[in-house]
């Protein structure tokens, strides 16, 4: 027992590295790339701290060089799911009663190993297996995983540190305890971190949980499962159970003990587990805890005012970055009549200059989408738009998936601002722009704000101030993370704290202690240290006469 109150150290964003020509840290990445890429790697299931091969086997390639194999994983089934509920509960009794700062070091050990060793095995799993770039690697799974480590352990002790008053003779407390059962984590393919963070989250505060990675990112989500039992994990705290949702997700959100769904994904699958979860309502021990972050068409508004080199920087960096498959990328933009010509000229000159290829060239500025099937839903928008006299072609529009699942940084003009591209999303490197007259910038509000269903990103780009406050004020619903003269991209742990609502989800801020409040559930107690010996009150006594 320790006779002390623990403060955990102040957490820090934790630094991106440049990876310039001749650095050390360039020379280093590039080397453990070229080690990965000449390895084949075979992962199993991990239950209850046990390497779990079912035979029943997917491959895993490099999108940017769909012919290389990075190796194979093993697939779930039904029972191992199953395997995986009982693994978690039998380690919840000494996980969840274990001290917190006992609980809190175990993750602060693992942002250490990332921080060190593990950055290059992480980052490069990241590159080989989701085709992100050194830049977009280091940022996801290094520094953002690190801070989601790092912060979430001092947001825990502020949940801890939140009590209740007490009055004369009274000591009230307040124990936040973990859930009841076991919380079901499915993480997507476009960031390691979020990968990372979905299942450490809850178990950060005693939750035990079943992790399901998305397939296409189970190379990093394995070594993400390394780290934290390198760094001391129990056994059964956290199960990865890889797999089809219908093989795991079904039967995991069926089970009598789930408390708990922590959910990145898309928006029809997230409504798919709600609506199934509402079914079962009455087989659960506890009313599961349902968080999620979903979809996004995410705009750009630029108001006349508008500085168009930032602007400009901005609409390629916000769109293209990491090929827009990011829940927060810009995809719709709304660019005003007097700074269009301007704007498309610029763009159109900087995306000439964008490479695209292997992410082990380091010149390239993209690599390809996730897979097959992402890249033939982006050709069917491109191949929509092309074909219809709604829009007009302004930049790229080529693909080609012989290599690899390449799509060029593409950019239409739509003359309609509810046409199907300015509305559904893509999640590819396709912006969609709609020119409004200059002068109507109040009915632009009013399209951004009604003209799709998602609310998670959106910036305003103005140099006037009233412009400005009134894009703010009238938008307030419109994107749960709002930039002024920025990209709607790049969220930073601890800085803004991230999620959107409407159809894009629940908005319970990864980054913040917001999403940790989500995976408690507090407990009042109250001590009295003198109680009453006698049941009657003040009131009842006898009126003098």
């Amino acid at each position: 027992m320790s006779n002390a109150v623990f403060q955990v150290p102040t957490p820090i964003n934790e630094p991106v590295r440049g990876y310039a020509p001749g650095s050390a840290e360039r020379e280093s990445l590039q080397q453990r790339l070229k080690t990965m890429s000449s390895e084949q790697v075979e992962l199993p299931l991990v239950i209850g701290g046990k390497r779990i091969c079912t035979g029943d086997m997917g491959t895993m390639v490099m999108p940017h060089d769909h012919q290389h194999r990075l190796g194979t994983y093993h697939k779930a089934r039904g029972e191992h799911v199953e395997q995986a509920v009982e693994a978690a509960r039998r380690a919840q009794p000494e996980w969840a009663s274990m001290p917190w700062e006992e609980r809190v070091a175990v993750f602060l050990r693992a942002q250490e190993l990332l921080t060190g060793p593990y950055r290059d095995i992480l980052n490069g799993a990241t590159m080989l297996g989701q085709s992100k770039t050194c830049h977009q690697a280091e940022i996801d799974s290094a520094c953002e995983l690190i801070d989601f480590w790092r912060f979430n352990c001092s947001f825990v002790e502020q949940v801890y540190r939140e009590q209740p008053v007490s009055s004369p003779g009274v000591w009230n407390r307040l124990e936040h305890r973990p859930l009841e059962g076991y919380v079901f984590a499915v993480t997507p393919f476009n960031f390691t971190a979020i990968a990372g963070n979905l299942p450490t989250a809850p178990a950060m505060l005693g939750n035990v949980v079943l992790w399901k990675p998305a397939s296409s990112a189970l190379y990093s989500a394995y070594y993400i499962m390394e780290i934290l039992e390198k760094s001391g994990l129990p056994p059964g705290v956290i199960n990865l159970v890889a797999g089809s949702g219908g093989a795991v997700g079904n039967p995991a959100v069926a089970n009598a003990h789930l408390a708990g769904l922590h959910f990145t994904g898309s928006t029809d699958v997230f409504n798919g587990m709600w609506s199934s979860i509402g079914q079962n309502i009455a087989r659960y021990k506890t009313y599961p805890r349902i968080v999620g972050e979903t979809g996004g068409k995410d705009f750009v508004l630029a108001h006349p005012s508008a500085d168009v080199d930032s602007l400009v920087v901005a609409l390629l960096r916000g769109s293209f970055e990491y090929q827009g498959q990011k829940c927060s990328a810009a995809s719709r933009a709304y660019i005003p009549s007097n700074l269009w010509p301007q704007v498309r000229e610029r763009l159109v000159g900087l995306l000439t200059t964008v490479k695209m290829g292997h992410v082990s060239d380091f010149s390239n500025y993209m690599g390809a989408v996730i897979d097959a099937a992402a890249f033939q839903r982006i050709q069917g928008y491109i191949d929509l738009a092309k074909e219809s006299a709604s829009y007009e072609l302004v930049s790229g529009g080529g693909y080609d998936d012989s290599t690899g699942y390449f799509v060029q940084p593409t950019v239409f003009q739509s003359n309609d601002p509810r046409s199907k591209l300015m509305r559904e999303e893509i999640f590819g490197p396709v912006l969609t722009v709609y020119v409004y007259p200059e002068n109507d910038f109040e009915g632009t509000l009013e399209l951004v704000d009604s003209g799709t269903a998602y609310a998670l990103t959106g910036a305003i780009f103005a140099t006037e101030r009233k412009a400005v406050l009134r894009a703010t004020r009238r938008l307030v619903n419109a994107a749960g993370n709002f930039y002024i003269n920025d990209k709607p991209t790049g969220a930073v742990v601890g800085q803004q704290p991230f999620g959107g609502a409407r159809a894009s989800g629940t908005n319970d801020k990864a980054g913040s202690v917001l999403n940790l409040l989500r995976w408690v559930s507090p407990r009042s107690i109250k001590e009295t240290f003198v109680p009453p010996t006698d049941y009657r009150y003040p009131f009842l006594g006898l009126v003098p006469e």
